[in-house]
């Protein structure tokens, strides 16, 4: 499977629990390949407006260019939406991530196991949407979207190569 597939699939299903999650929700085409086109999804609700730009690695860190995060925090400014960095890491899932969250280095923005300890949220507890305590059961699990605690996410993260 090509990277531009690859790419594609993953938008699919970040754009699909977006819908399943009550969220209108639109791929924007040519993003990543057409000048002007600067984020692969754009998901809203009521009183809440995102700007998403999707990507996926079998294993971190994962490296965004400057050039590519900076064009996409202009568009999301430019059209007054929250923008957000969505990463899908394989045996962790989708993590979610404000871009003013994330350190640039010289020539990239990295996301790591730092980074995401962090800062980096499960759908739910990024996109505020209401959960329920449960004392028996620390790691929540709403619909298909699992809400890790500290010690899962260390166990999750650790460098296994």
């Amino acid at each position: 499977m090509s990277n531009k597939a690859k790419g594609s699939k993953t938008e699919r299903e970040l754009y699909q629990i977006f819908v399943d999650n009550h969220y209108r929700a639109v791929r924007v085409a040519g993003s990543g390949m057409m000048e002007n086109a600067d984020c692969d999804i754009i998901a809203g609700k009521k009183g809440k407006k995102y700007c998403i730009e999707a990507k996926s690695c079998k294993k971190l860190p994962k490296y965004i260019s400057k050039d590519q995060v900076s064009r996409f925090i202009v568009f999301a400014d430019i059209f007054g939406l929250k923008p957000v960095i969505g990463v899908r890491v394989n045996r962790i899932g989708w993590i979610f991530l404000n871009p003013k969250d994330m350190k640039p280095g010289d020539k990239n923005w990295t996301i790591n196991n730092k980074v995401i300890e962090k800062k980096g949220k499960k759908f739910a507890q990024f996109f505020g949407e209401k959960i329920k305590n449960n004392k028996e059961n620390k790691s929540l699990k709403i619909g298909s979207d699992i809400l890790l605690d500290e010690k899962e996410l260390d166990n999750l993260t650790a460098d296994d190569y």
